[in-house]
């Protein structure tokens, strides 16, 4: 670590990023910074995070070892999301739709390229920790103002700023609540891994304290707001982390006291109950009065996605073909047949309608190489191996890689989780080539 780093006392960090300019080691610690910002803002705004990424790929540039970055694109975790952006870009050139269409439908893939060069920088810096460490903080500080708003509505800033017909939801301060549901539920479910940790270790207090964050995180979903997506994907997530880290007796058991525990909170809770009461309600909505409700309508979009894959089974209708496909299939239709949309709100049909066959195979070769890099040991792992399971399960009922906030909490995930082991493998490989 440079003297630019180890700071003299008294001297400021504007002084460290200053000197970035002559010092190599400086300039990894300030992209380190831009993505610790990234990480405190992803909870908070959009456009905050996309100047801060846009910032983040210009403090790379001048760092970037060409040899060293084409070897690194080269592996199959980082070619496969720079294939399925290649491919949305590819998609337009067969696609009925308006330019502008396409062009809209190709923007949320480009994200996917910052994946690899996260992975590349991580590689190389040893604080991947501090990103999930500022995640961790800024979630927590949104379940505080979560809570507070919850009981004072109009500190909310959603409240103020949202437009459209509908209000937002209780507890929401922004965004909305499948948003807030996916970094809670996340974050929660990450924590049982540290705490297990911190317990075998003798840290009683470190595991006390992040046990708090998690419950505290847990009860503001039960209690407060929670998706239905969320009710539906933390028992997987839950399931990973016993048969990964528990023995069965204790996996047993465990799995006792969570239906118990679910249990007395559906009875103490009208929010929750609510919540899952409304797939009922909604399937009944949809039935019987033909009106667009959240199950019923995505059982319509399922069933004409479908048909849309059959008309184009290998190369799909083109990038940005989707509305017009559910235009075409509208007319003449009332109530939820009706509906048109962009997005049939799973991600393999998002992906089947517009580049067919070919896109499944890209999109499901990249989700599996990403599972498969996070198999081992450790922090690093549990927290990548945790992120590609909740997209893959959540991406079943909305277009979660594709998505704004739950896109990036996958590539930042994955990048920075994926870039910390194989640095880690590196520096083990060169260790034992040295000591041989």
């Amino acid at each position: 670590m440079t003297e630019a780093i180890r700071r003299k006392p008294g001297a400021s960090w504007l002084s460290v990023i200053w000197s970035a300019r002559h010092d190599p080691a400086a300039r990894i610690f300030n992209i380190d910074l831009l993505t610790v910002l990234i990480a405190i803002l992803l909870p908070w705004s959009t456009s905050g995070v996309a100047i801060a990424a846009v910032l983040w790929l210009v403090a790379l540039i001048p760092t970037v070892e060409p040899r060293a970055l084409w070897r690194s694109l080269l592996r199959p975790i980082s070619a496969l999301p720079i294939a399925m952006f290649a491919l949305a870009l590819l998609g337009t050139l067969w696609s009925d739709a308006s330019w502008s269409a396409r062009l809209d439908a190709v923007s949320p893939t480009a994200k996917l390229l910052v994946l690899p060069l996260l992975l590349y920088h991580f590689e190389r810096s040893p604080r991947g920790l501090w990103v999930f460490i500022a995640f961790l903080a800024s979630c927590t500080l949104l379940m505080a103002a979560s809570w507070l708003v919850a009981y004072v509505p109009n500190l909310s800033l959603k409240l103020h700023f949202s437009q459209g017909p509908h209000a937002p939801a209780t507890g929401i301060v922004v965004k909305n609540y499948i948003a807030q549901s996916h970094e809670f539920a996340l974050c929660a479910v990450a924590l049982a891994y540290p705490v297990m940790m911190a317990l075998r270790a003798g840290r009683t207090r470190l595991a006390v304290l992040l046990s708090v964050i998690a419950l505290s995180l847990l009860a503001n979903m039960m209690f407060v707001v929670v998706s239905r997506t969320a009710l539906v994907t933390m028992p997987v997530m839950l399931a990973a982390f016993a048969l990964l880290h528990l023995k069965w007796r204790t996996t047993l058991l465990s799995a006792c006291a969570v239906v118990l525990l679910a249990a007395m909170v559906w009875n103490l809770s009208p929010a929750l109950r609510a919540t899952g009461l409304k797939f009922f309600v909604d399937w009944q909505e949809t039935t019987i009065r033909n009106n667009p409700s959240g199950v019923g309508s995505r059982l319509e979009f399922w069933q004409k996605s479908l048909g849309f894959m059959a008309q184009a089974p290998v190369i799909g209708h083109g990038t940005g073909a989707t509305r017009g496909l559910f235009e075409q299939a509208a007319v003449g239709r009332t109530g939820v047949q009706a509906e048109i949309v962009a997005n049939p709100h799973n991600q393999t049909l998002a992906v089947a309608i517009q580049w067919g066959a070919l896109g499944i195979v890209v999109l499901f070769a990249l989700w599996w190489k990403h599972l498969t890099l996070f198999r081992g040991e450790g922090l690093a792992a549990w927290i990548g191996l945790l992120v590609v399971v909740q997209n893959i399960f959540t991406s079943l009922f909305n277009s979660h890689l594709f998505d704004f906030h739950e896109g990036w909490i996958y590539v930042l995930g994955v990048g920075v989780a994926g870039g910390m082991l194989l640095g880690a493998g590196r520096d083990a490989g060169a260790a034992a080539s040295h000591q041989s």
